[in-house]
């Protein structure tokens, strides 16, 4: 029995001996050879930014909307290449348009009392807004006033930026970010300058093949178009979404496709002294 003994004290020692060796030598050997073939698997980053994310996704779940899009905003200059980055982007959007189109407070809307004469068209042409911003603002279901009645108005300066590699249609508002909408569809020529510099030249509402105005009571069931002035020769049209899935109007031969609810949105922000740039 002693050489039994002896054979696994033996293997004991050897075999430690030979693990240490792997793993102090050869090893070491090794993940320095992966290394320099740049084999080796970096660990995990740090996600930094998520607590701030997730605060700020709290305050927008308790209705806290004017500190989420702070919250919000401070996440996107704080990390401006964080992992949340462009859901933040999202999601400040979300935010800032839930403010905008509602009767939620902000120092940014002012009331206004109609008056004998006034028309809602008349009303944001001269106070520099859309009637439908005014509309949606007022939950208002028609463009009919009612003398005294209290309107509760927004002063945005919306301008836009067509990122076409991004697929992004970006909204600043007075020059910062306000909201980015999403590309479904590009239909554009091959050839193209680098930067289009152009204005919204009109917005369009389709209903049953027929064009329709504001007044018409099947205008806000209509499917939404914005077409550019100058070379651009754009039309941002309305592809189906969820919530529109059988659209009537064809598309136009030259454009971009965004979500039918998005166009519905955008179309009420713009107007046709809204600067659009295109760039790649």
């Amino acid at each position: 029995m002693k050489w039994l003994f002896v054979l696994l004290l033996a293997l004991a020692i050897f075999g430690s001996a030979a693990w240490f060796g792997y793993n102090t030598f050869v090893k070491e050997e090794i993940e320095v050879k992966k290394e320099q073939r740049g084999e080796v698997t970096p660990p995990p980053a740090v996600d930094v930014s998520l607590p701030d994310f997730q605060a700020a996704v709290k305050l927008r779940q308790d209705g806290k909307l004017a500190e989420a899009r702070d919250a919000f905003m401070s996440l996107i200059q704080k990390y401006p290449a964080g992992k949340h980055l462009d859901e933040a982007r999202d999601l400040l959007g979300e935010v800032n348009t839930e403010i905008l189109l509602s009767r939620y407070p902000s120092p940014e809307k002012t009331e206004y009392i109609v008056k004998p004469g006034d028309v809602l068209t008349k009303i944001a042409r001269k106070l520099q807004t859309t009637p439908e911003m005014i509309m949606r603002m007022n939950n208002m279901s028609g463009t009919m006033l009612r003398i005294g009645e209290r309107l509760l108005i927004s002063h945005p300066d919306f301008s836009i930026i067509i990122q076409r590699k991004a697929n992004l249609v970006v909204v600043l508002n007075h020059g910062g970010f306000f909201k980015q909408y999403h590309v479904r569809e590009a239909k554009l020529p091959q050839k193209q300058p680098a930067k289009i510099t152009t204005k919204v030249a009109e917005t369009m509402a389709w209903k049953g093949g027929q064009r329709i105005g504001l007044g018409n009571k099947e205008y806000l069931a209509s499917t939404k178009w914005i077409r550019l002035a100058g070379a651009a020769g754009y039309t941002l049209y309305a592809v189906s979404d969820s919530t529109h899935p059988n659209l009537e109007q064809p598309p136009p031969p030259i454009g971009l496709g965004l979500a039918a609810a998005d166009m519905e949105e955008l179309s009420m922000l713009v107007n046709n002294r809204t600067p659009v740039t295109i760039i790649d």
